[in-house]
């Protein structure tokens, strides 16, 4: 069942047309990614959805009601949709609970301790319980943009649209955020992201739209769009991203053969001696780290490593997925650093200047590790 339906949708800005007759359907439960280059028309479009944007020509459905008709209760059918932007956009003279508790009692007539209630089951789901009383500007970015996401499920929403949620957080907080997209992702929320995060898209996506000329210039699954897209401008823009993994199953991997394959991607694309250095010295110490905090002795080891690299924008990302106990290398406190033990934490502190998410992964039991360098 089709719970998003766009036919036709055409865009301009004076003379600059910015989407040029869109079509698409979104089933209920179906999680898209919308990708492309800056100004390719995704935040646009996303926009339109809800006519925060409003379009020179087409229709678009939600659940069955026609948003774009002439006469049609617009903010009824907004009621159906939860947009999360790039900035977070809290009232800054409300605390937490109020900015959640706002939209529910004013616009659905919710009893205030009913919205309370509710307000605090999320809060509690995404780890800021503590937070209930705080102002916004108390807050990191990251639980900013979280306090932003629960607010937006306040109002029991059959969509949830994502505008790039992620682009204004310091890379050290985009995991905690991703984090919470995963976790509604199992839910069975529909959802349309826009988003920069390649490998959160692959992750999460069921399926993948690449914007370009205008509107949707090529679509799939993740699969099939990173991995083998067909037309020019896919091809083009997906290859300016370049992997390499590694995995590991045995505490006597083979280093060496691992340093040899980071020298060789260094090579291939053009990564500069010391940033391939670099890759190899942190890869090293974080294997070692979590083969030391994850396993004991007769455990079996299934660790994946990968490196990212963006030809876009020059910037490089580690990614671990190890399995075994929970275990966060870098909760380790800074005095016990100095010990010999513990090197290469200090190593991949500096080496990344603090640019480190973890997180464990509850339903397949994996340690998860992202290093930006």
């Amino acid at each position: 069942m089709s719970l998003i339906q766009v036919k036709n949708l055409c865009k301009s800005f004076d003379k600059l047309q910015v989407l040029k007759g869109v079509n698409l359907e979104v089933s209920e439960g179906e999680r898209i990614a919308i990708i492309g280059g800056s100004g390719c028309g995704k935040s646009v479009f996303l926009r339109s959805l809800e006519l925060l944007e409003v379009p020179d020509s087409g229709q678009i459905f939600i659940d069955n009601q026609e948003i774009t008709a002439r006469g049609a209760d617009i903010n009824q059918i907004r009621r159906k949709m939860g947009m999360v932007y790039q900035k977070f956009y809290l009232f800054s003279n409300m605390n937490v609970i109020d900015n959640l508790c706002l939209a529910p009692v004013k616009l659905l007539g919710m009893p205030r301790p009913e919205a309370e209630t509710k307000a605090l089951e999320w809060l509690s789901k995404v780890g800021l319980t503590s937070k209930v009383h705080s102002m916004p500007h108390q807050l990191s970015g990251g639980q900013q943009q979280r306090i932003a996401i629960c607010r937006s499920l306040m109002m029991n929403p059959k969509v949830l649209l994502f505008d790039e949620p992620t682009s204004a957080l310091d890379p050290t907080m985009v995991g905690e955020v991703l984090a919470m997209i995963r976790m509604l992702a199992k839910n069975n929320l529909t959802m349309l992201i826009v988003t920069h995060e390649m490998n959160f898209a692959r992750e999460v996506a069921d399926r993948v739209l690449f914007f370009a000329d205008g509107g949707i210039y090529e679509q799939g699954t993740p699969d099939k769009i990173f991995d083998s897209p067909e037309r020019e401008k896919t091809i083009a823009f997906i290859r300016k991203l370049k992997y390499f993994s590694y995995e590991i199953t045995s505490k006597d991997f083979d280093l060496l053969a691992m340093h040899g394959g980071i020298h060789d991607f260094g090579e291939k694309y053009g990564l500069s001696s010391s940033l391939t250095y670099r890759l190899e010295l942190c890869c090293e110490e974080l294997i070692y780290e979590m083969l030391a905090g994850c396993y004991d002795k007769n455990d079996s080891v299934n660790i994946n490593i990968e490196i990212s690299y963006s030809e876009a924008d020059g910037s490089t990302l580690i990614n671990l997925a190890g399995s075994g106990k929970k275990f966060n290398p870098f909760d380790i406190p800074d005095d016990e650093l100095l010990d010999d033990s513990h090197m290469g934490i200090m190593i991949l502190k500096r080496v990344s200047k603090g640019n480190i998410n973890y997180s464990f992964s509850e339903s397949d039991g994996l340690n998860k590790i992202e290093i930006k360098l």
